[in-house]
């Protein structure tokens, strides 16, 4: 009897087991469901947002209150509108306290509203008309089109409105008004050096008309002949990483012609005219270092080892320049300056520039150290040839960007950018 009893207890145990896990299996299956459905929205998810290995894939943005697909990558994107602000610091203020500290007391203000109000005039000449002739098809190779001014699109010549989602046909990953505004900052910073040669001599109302008509019909052609891919240098092979040619050589270039056309300053053959506030130099030299990082590394324009390598060699070669401009004039003049050393790493800057995404460490430290030797000398020209270069704008700049492209032929390295210098 007693065994009958257990044997009916242990059925009445297992009955409720079973019932117990038939209850266990209906949650598992209903949870199953859930982490399926929930999988495939991750799935769907991911294919809008991208991954870290495919970050091209696109992302999402709001419009309109709306979650819609876009073409764009959120790495490379949020990394060129950092460079954006890298290279407009390089301006304002960095340029501003660095020509303002090199120039004479009474015109000091005059130098500095000449960066700020070139800001300001070249946004609107950009958005306008600049990006359109630089950036636009034309369908020539000497000059763009219509069909971006104002931003509109000029239907007859292929052009289309542009809004917040469309993709820049240059550098796919990135809308193009991020490549936009990336754009605008280097050409407000090539106006804004010429005013280094003909500081302290160019009346205010003169310099805002000569920024007109010189970024319309200079700067734009030459950024077209040179970024565009059919632009007749770009054809030709010519490697100018970030802005040697179209940046440093212009804007060299007509400092040295508007200073000769201005004449020189009173005093200017009757020995050194010494800046009024170095300090101010050493903190606009401080800031154009850094933001150099936005302009040579942010040419990359991607997130990625390119722009990492960029930002090595401009270190590198800022360094290197630096250093050796220094040890001359310590040589030279018994004694170091703030003026001399600060003057050379931007020398280091200026001559790394065309090279930065083509030359290795090496290539990097022999353009520094070339260019901390040559800038010591370069703008001593203006003494022995007679032209007054007043803040260096064509001994830095212009002779900077014309060595550094030839050295870049020189030592580039195809490991790095895909080009064979001449010493590979």
């Amino acid at each position: 009897r007693r065994a009958c009893e257990m044997a009916a207890g242990t059925e009445s145990r297992l009955a409720t087991l079973e019932g117990f896990m038939r209850t266990q299996t209906a949650t598992i299956i209903a949870a199953k469901q859930i982490i399926d459905s929930q999988n495939a929205s991750i799935h769907e998810l991911q294919g809008l947002v991208g991954t870290m290995d495919h970050p091209e894939r696109g992302g999402l943005a709001f419009l309109g209150g709306e979650l819609i697909e876009v073409d764009h990558s959120p790495g490379d994107t949020a990394f060129a509108l950092t460079s954006t602000a890298l290279v407009l610091m390089m301006t304002i203020p960095g340029l501003a306290l660095f020509y303002g500290g090199m120039a004479r007391a009474p015109n000091v203000l005059n130098t500095v509203m000449q960066s700020f109000v070139i800001t300001c005039e070249v946004t609107v000449l950009w958005i306008a008309m600049g990006y359109s002739l630089a950036f636009g098809k034309g369908h020539n190779p000497f000059i763009g089109g219509s069909e971006r001014f104002w931003l509109l699109g000029d239907v007859n010549n292929g052009g289309h409105v542009m809004t917040p989602n469309t993709s820049s046909e240059i550098v796919p990953a990135i809308s193009e008004a991020c490549f936009l505004i990336y754009q605008c900052t280097f050409a407000i910073i090539t106006c804004a050096l010429i005013c280094g040669s003909s500081a302290e001599r160019m009346k205010f109302p003169a310099v805002i008309v000569f920024v007109f008509f010189w970024h319309l019909l200079v700067y734009c052609p030459i950024a077209h002949w040179e970024w565009h891919e059919e632009g007749f240098l770009h054809k030709a092979g010519t490697l100018d990483f970030a802005g040697g040619d179209v940046v440093h050589i212009s804007s060299g270039v007509a400092g040295l012609v508007a200073s000769i056309m201005v004449g020189r300053r009173k005093g200017f053959l009757e020995g050194e005219l010494p800046p009024h506030n170095v300090l101010l130099t050493f903190m606009g030299a401080s800031l154009l270092w850094v933001g150099w990082f936005g302009f040579n590394a942010g040419s990359a324009v991607a997130a990625n080892g390119l722009a990492a390598w960029a930002l090595l060699t401009t270190h590198l070669s800022a360094s290197v320049s630096g250093f050796t401009w220094m040890c001359l004039e310590w040589y030279m003049r018994k004694k170091p300056s703030v003026l001399g050393i600060v003057s050379g790493s931007v020398m280091g800057l200026v001559m790394i520039t065309p090279g930065a995404g083509y030359v290795d460490q090496t290539g990097a430290f022999f353009i520094g150290l070339i260019g901390g030797v040559l800038g010591y000398f370069s703008i001593q020209l203006k003494h022995r040839l007679g032209f007054d270069d007043a803040l260096d704008a064509f001994g830095v700049h212009g002779i900077g960007g014309i060595v550094g492209g030839l050295l870049t032929g020189l030592f580039a390295n195809p490991e790095i950018g895909g080009a064979a210098g001449a010493f590979y």
